[in-house]
Formats: structure tokens, sequence, C-alpha cells
């Protein structure tokens, strides 16, 4: 099992050292940044004691979509209820990532507001720390160290199966691009439109965990169908 921590936004230089510090501690060891709003790595290194090496030469991206593409199985997190989705306890996230035969991501949005309806329409499922109701929301770093505490302990116990290989979030990517190409040409959606449903008639696929065999099928099926709908010249 591979995880990768994902922050998104964040802008707390300390709350970044405390997410290194805690991925040390959980033996994690993969971290990515999302178009952060913070550059000062002096004061993110001070905090991290003994996971320097974790923002030595930070690791960024620019989107979302760029940090997930090699993953299998991505992960958002939220204190928020959404209607229609499940959300998974973080030792739920352990259990189901130990049978990821590759990449796992988690994703943890920023400070001041977490992950958006949009951000979490992009992860294959949710998760939220059981908590008090007076106060739902953890610190960042400490809701890191939540999660790599129980995906360490769930790295160590004996797997009764063999992890299954799942198609990448790359792959679900050249899918939903053949969809959005699809559903506009056809009429069905307005590109221009933010909310066109594109990502959420993508999320069924999301959550179903498809087989690299089956998402490479979707986006054949998908680009034939494309044909059939476009202009002919």
């Amino acid at each position: 099992m591979k995880v990768r921590i994902v922050l998104l936004r964040p802008a707390e230089p300390m709350n970044v050292g405390g997410v290194a510090r805690a991925m040390k501690n959980c033996a994690l060891d993969d971290l990515l940044l999302v178009a952060p709003r913070t550059e000062d790595w002096v004061t993110a290194r001070r905090i991290a004691v003994h996971a320097q090496d974790l923002l030595a030469s930070p690791r960024i991206a620019p989107t979302l979509a760029e940090a997930i593409a090699d993953c299998e199985w991505v992960v958002g997190t939220t204190s928020r209820v959404l209607p229609g989705r499940a959300s998974l306890t973080p030792r739920e996230v352990a259990t189901r990532a130990a049978s990821i035969a590759e990449r796992v991501a988690v994703v943890f949005g920023g400070e001041e507001s977490g992950l958006s309806n949009e951000d979490l329409l992009r992860c294959h499922d949710v998760s939220t720390i059981p908590s008090g109701l007076e106060q739902p929301s953890f610190n960042l770093a400490q809701a890191v160290l939540v999660y790599g505490y129980e995906l360490f302990l769930g790295s160590h116990a004996p797997q009764e199966a063999k992890p299954v290989e799942r198609a990448k979030e790359e792959e679900l990517g050249h899918i939903e691009r053949a969809m959005r190409e699809l559903l506009g040409a056809s009429g069905f959606a307005n590109l221009d439109r933010p909310r066109h449903g594109v990502l959420d008639l993508l999320q069924p696929l999301r959550r179903a965990g498809l087989t690299p065999e089956e998402g490479r099928l979707w986006h054949a099926a998908l680009r034939t169908i494309l044909k059939s709908v476009r202009p002919k010249p």
C-alpha cells in the first residue's frame, strides 16, 4: 500500500510543518501540496521536527487533478454531511486502502473552508473523523495524524486477500474529458455553466473502482459514440 497525503490550498506554514511531522510519526513519506497559499518553508521546516526532509524541496501541483493522476483510490476528508454520499471513518479508509494494489491519496482541504463540493466530486469516496458535536472540525495536522495512525496500523495488519489493481485517476480523467465533449456535442450539457453535471455523472464510476481494462473500455466506448454525434465536416 502506497499512501499520498495531499494538502489542498494550505495557508499556515506551521500546519504544513505539523503535517510533515505527523506523517513521519506514521511512516508516511509522500506529501504533495496543491496550490499552497504560503511559501514560508523556513517556519514549516522548523515545526517539522525530524521530518524536514519532506519539506526540503516541497512537491507542488497546480491542480487536484494533477496531484492524484497516478492514484487508484482517492479519499476526500470533510467534516460536512453530504446528502447521498456515505462517509467512511479513518479506520474504514485504512482497511480499504490495504486492498488497493497501487497508490492511495487522502486529500485534506485548506484551513478556512476545507474541500469544496467540486473537490469532493473528484474523490472516489469521502471520509469524516467522528467527533463531538460542538467542534466537528480538526486542525489540519491533527486530522492527518488520525488518518496516518490508522493507515500505519492497517499496513501492518495481516491481509486476507491480494490487493486489487484499479484504474488510476489519470484514466478516469480521460473518461471525464470524453464524457464532457460528448455531453456538450449532444446538447445534454451546457459546458459554459460552472455546474454542467459532468463530474456528478462521473461520480458512480469513481465510486465503482473500475479495473484498468474497464477504464479503457469506457473511454473507447465514449470516444466511439462521440464520433457519431460530431457534426460532419
